[in-house]
């Protein structure tokens, strides 16, 4: 099937100035690759910092200006060029970002998502209708929509992010960290929409530290350390003892879930500790 999203040996490093305008890049990302075809969730999995995120911002185009960039980033076949990003931002891509920090905190809540959904090409006459009920499929109730995002708790804030991302009918949606502060019920909720979205013909590209419930969704899994990609696997592969994983670090993720007795991976010893068995 052909790849709604192509990440092909993304590298990705920020200049910086050190004392007397010295200038010197800060590698973050080295030689990321991926891909997203409609109809999956594809999870990226991996520790914080491990640069998932930055990968996001990348798609997007919402790096800052000191970013250099190098790789291929393709939408649906052609070429993700600042041009096509600027018209496709919002409408044929969508993004959850992880901070709640994201809502202008001046706006109400029901008025960022009819923002949203009027950025996504809906009349501006159904946006009312689109932003209630955007707002109720994640639990949020009419008055949520006068709400300012600041008397809002981490978990509503979230939510509101969601109806915005959501509010449109975007054939790509990046959602980051999703479910951050979310209690059980509403973090499945959310799970099971983006499930939804993805069997209704949609891409979504998950990202989270959070293995165990990104596999009750996602097809495929990229595990992601240190900035980036060690291997691609599909969700059943994480079974058993992950004998189908190809990379130590993605056999160790697995086997450190609850669910599999908190295996921790094994410490080579340091040669003073050999020493001192000797």
């Amino acid at each position: 099937m052909k790849a709604l999203l192509a990440v092909d040996a993304l590298s990705l490093s920020f200049q910086r100035y050190s004392g007397w305008f010295r200038r010197h890049a800060v590698p973050c990302l080295n030689d990321v690759s991926l891909t997203v075809v409609p109809g999956e969730v594809h999870a990226v999995v991996g520790a914080s910092g491990a640069g998932k995120s930055l990968m996001a911002w990348a798609v997007m185009g919402l790096l800052p200006a000191n970013a250099h960039l190098s790789g291929t980033l393709n939408f649906d076949g052609l070429p993700l060029d600042a041009e096509r990003l600027a018209a496709l931002r919002g409408k044929c891509l969508a993004l959850i970002p992880q901070s709640i920090a994201a809502l202008d905190p001046l706006v109400r809540s029901g008025r960022q998502v009819r923002w949203s959904a009027r950025r996504a090409g809906i009349a501006a006459h159904r946006t009312p209708h689109i932003a209630r009920q955007t707002l109720s499929r994640y639990g949020l109730a009419t008055d949520v929509e006068q709400a300012y995002p600041h008397t809002l708790s981490g978990g509503m804030a979230r939510r509101v992010l969601l109806a915005m991302a959501t509010a449109g009918d975007a054939d790509l949606l990046i959602a980051d960290e999703p479910t951050t502060g979310l209690d059980p019920c509403n973090r499945q909720r959310v799970l099971d929409y983006l499930r939804e979205l993805a069997d209704a013909g949609k891409g979504i590209l998950l990202i989270t530290h959070d293995l165990q419930h990104a596999l009750t969704v996602a097809n495929r899994v990229t595990v992601f350390h240190a900035g980036t990609t060690l291997e691609t696997a599909p969700s059943d592969a994480f079974d058993g003892q992950g004998e189908r994983l190809t990379m130590p670090y993605t056999r160790a993720l697995w086997q450190a879930l609850p669910s599999n007795g908190f295996q921790a991976p094994a410490r080579e010893r340091t040669h003073e500790e050999v020493l001192s068995l000797a």
